[in-house]
């Protein structure tokens, strides 16, 4: 499983309009519908609030990573939305969300595994401050997807 294979044009927003978490979340669900990764929209968003009732998603640097593992989902995907504007969300270093990649995980199979190399594949960028720098500053998908492809 690399980025390559997990970035999906279909499945990256620019300029998301979201005034809060509850928006976000919905509108990047409705993409993962629609690019058929998942097959139940409520379904899969009960599961992604429990996760979000175990701890915060927020994970500083105006970004976040709020996930489903899901019977909902039928492939395994990450939606990412680069918003219009920072909203709130609980975040450790008590910042607003201007990033939100949604990880839509599988609960069959050998997702668990899976679940893990997505995460820390995502999370090597996601602990750069620079690509952290790009990301913010991209104005196209092809921006996004090229920080994360990218050797650092």
């Amino acid at each position: 499983m690399n980025l390559q294979e997990i970035l999906d044009d279909r499945i990256i927003v620019i300029n998301l309009e979201a005034n809060n978490k509850e928006q976000a979340i919905t509108k990047l669900v409705q993409k993962l519908k629609e690019a058929n990764y998942i097959d139940d929209i409520e379904a899969f968003k009960k599961d992604i609030y429990h996760r979000e009732s175990l701890g915060s998603t927020g994970i500083g640097n105006n970004i976040a990573i709020p996930h489903g593992h899901s019977e909902s989902v039928i492939k395994n995907g990450v939606a990412i939305g680069k918003l219009q504007n920072e909203i709130e969300w609980e975040t450790l270093d008590d910042k607003g969300v201007k990033l939100v990649c949604l990880f839509a995980v599988s609960k069959n199979g050998n997702s668990a595994e899976t679940h893990l190399e997505i995460l820390s594949e995502f999370a090597s960028k996601l602990g750069d401050d620079e690509a952290i720098k790009e990301l913010l500053r991209a104005k196209n998908v092809e921006e996004i997807k090229k920080v994360f492809i990218e050797e650092v």
